[in-house]
């Protein structure tokens, strides 16, 4: 499984960007696809996962009401729609992909089998 991330880059606070991550190769069984990111000098952190088939979704506190995750299932895709960014937001954001139904909320890192390979965001103030 391969998954490329892409739709980085420099905005200002209180702009716009949306990430999309595609998935390639055998992803029979997913269960959900999530966004993380991370800081310099931090540790990665949970942003938003989609559930593959019903569509549930959930969210870090920090985000929520300006982020939106969706997905499109026949190309196999995962967009994460970012409003209203702050500077905090400011990271490498990271896409996911597990098939292990056993993590309900998805927002623990063990929850993902594969990663794509991250895309920066910069949000200048």
């Amino acid at each position: 499984v391969q998954l490329q991330a892409s739709g980085g880059g420099l905005v200002q606070a209180g702009g716009s960007l949306n990430l999309s991550c595609t998935a390639s190769g055998s992803i029979l069984g997913i269960n959900r696809m999530g966004w993380f990111r991370q800081g310099p000098g931090d540790q990665r952190e949970f942003v938003a996962r989609i559930n593959w088939s019903t569509g549930s979704t959930y969210y870090a506190d920090s985000v929520k009401g300006r982020f939106t995750i969706s997905r499109d299932n026949a190309k196999n895709t995962v967009t994460l729609q970012m409003n209203n960014l702050k500077p905090e937001d400011t990271a490498a954001y990271y896409c996911g992909i597990g098939s292990d139904p056993r993590f309900v909320l998805g927002s623990a890192r063990g929850a993902y089998d594969y990663w794509g390979q991250g895309t920066q965001v910069t949000v200048s103030s």
